[in-house]
């Protein structure tokens, strides 16, 4: 590790006998990982988490149909072989194939775009709806022409099967699912009609009483599957749009993540009625390992929210999610910590330093008219931001191991015989553990 990688690792808090791996930089990111899933943009439809969605519930039903199709092959291939025509067979191992192929494909690509995904859409329901016509103007010519027992089929089955995985398994607005559902739906009258003016068998067995209201029946029975699985579509993505908004932190939309530390993984956010860009920091109780880390966490919140002054990070609001998740928002501030800059742009000119450090030194000294020592100064928790039409104003950050001076609860938030800090920063009591 680099001097300037070592200068903007991570803070640690860890027994004075050693460090144990815990409590490794990379080991506190594998904790921090992944505690607040993102939400991109105010649109569940439009989100990242939509399109992962749609290819995860797309490659499920592209299994399903691949394993049913493939099972009912297996069938007409043993007990069927000689009355099904070659075509029919044909036809029917293509769309297995097709429906295998779909499936491997989203599997194998993850970061397809919602056109993509809606032409695979397309692909996995309209080839199975295309032979399923072709199934049903061939079992309605089929058996209406019967030279004994002529009768008019169910035909429904397979295409109920389609509207239904649709309605079930893909997420849409109710209006989009009609337009598809929909023509679904039409798809089976319409080979009816179809076959009641062109088959002198269908118009035969249409004559009698039996199915004298045959076409009526099926029209009355796919339209009231059409409108409950359009209902259904409603219901389920109001229910999935209720559990996007549960992924809100309050009235704050994330982002994206832009750090993380030893106490947490800070996220840039947006105020959903103000849209003022805000930065959230987060952590989980069950990510957290030790309880008195999310101690140490709301302690942060306490402390920092006492400070005012105008080198301090602003504290704007704190809470609870349902879940556990811990979180509070403070400013965002646009510009990089004094160790960015160092690493980048090389040594800072002495006048820089001294005109930063005067700032922190005032940040400093409203906290300890608080009773609060910071613990943990280093060019990392030094902020260069552009605040009120000036560059450099110095900000601190991360007091999560401001120590009280004043006796209470926090002061056995700390590990007794614990070193805490930065190694290559701490003072000689803080490497001692006083």
């Amino acid at each position: 590790m680099t001097s300037s990688e070592f200068e903007n690792a991570e803070t640690i808090d860890a027994p004075l006998e050693g460090f144990p791996s815990a409590s490794t930089g990379g080991s506190l990111r594998g904790v921090a990982k992944n505690r607040v899933a993102l939400v991109e943009g105010s649109s569940p439809h439009l989100s990242g988490e939509t399109r992962d969605l749609l290819r995860q519930r797309l490659r499920i039903v592209a299994l399903l149909f691949f394993g049913g199709f493939a099972a009912f092959l297996i069938w007409m291939l043993v007990f069927l072989r000689s009355a099904a025509p070659g075509w029919l067979l044909a036809t029917h191992a293509c769309v297995t194939l097709l429906m295998g192929l779909m499936a491997a494909y989203l599997s194998a690509n993850r970061g397809l775009s919602l056109g993509r995904l809606r032409l695979v859409e397309l692909i996995v329901f309209g080839d199975p709806a295309i032979y399923f016509l072709v199934l049903t103007r061939l079992k309605l010519h089929s058996m209406a022409n019967l030279t004994e027992g002529a009768h008019l089929p169910v035909v429904l089955v397979p295409w109920l099967l389609l509207i239904f995985t649709y309605a079930l398994f893909i997420p849409n607005s109710w209006s989009r699912a009609l337009s598809v559902i929909g023509p679904m739906g039409l798809a089976p009258l319409g080979v009816i009609l179809l076959q009641r003016v062109t088959c002198p068998g269908f118009q035969a067995c249409a004559t009698r009483q039996e199915f004298h209201s045959y076409t009526l029946e099926q029209a009355i029975v796919m339209s009231v599957v059409v409108a409950t699985a359009v209902v259904g579509v409603h219901t389920i993505n109001s229910l999935r749009v209720q559990a996007f908004e549960a992924k809100r932190l309050g009235q704050y939309v994330l982002r994206r993540r832009i750090g993380s530390g030893g106490m947490g993984e800070v996220y840039l956010a947006e105020h959903q009625m103000m849209k003022r860009p805000c930065a959230v920091k987060v952590i989980r109780p069950e990510k957290a390992g030790d309880p008195r880390t999310l101690a140490r966490f709301e302690r942060e919140v306490r402390s920092t929210a006492k400070l005012s002054h105008w080198n301090s990070i602003d504290i704007y609001d704190y809470g609870r999610t349902p879940d556990g998740t811990f979180y509070y928002v403070m400013e965002y501030l646009p510009g990089h910590n004094v160790g960015e800059i160092v690493e980048q742009y090389g040594p800072m000119p002495v006048e820089r330093v001294v005109y930063l450090i005067e700032q922190v030194c005032k940040a400093l000294s409203e906290a300890h008219g608080f009773g609060l020592v910071h613990r943990d100064i280093k060019p990392a928790n030094i902020f260069c931001a552009y605040r009120g039409g000036e560059y450099d104003v110095a900000k601190l950050l991360d007091f999560g191991l401001a120590k009280p001076v004043h006796s209470g609860d926090s002061l056995h938030l700390t590990q007794e015989g614990a070193i805490t800090g930065s190694p290559l920063f701490m003072s000689p009591e803080q490497a001692t553990g006083e």
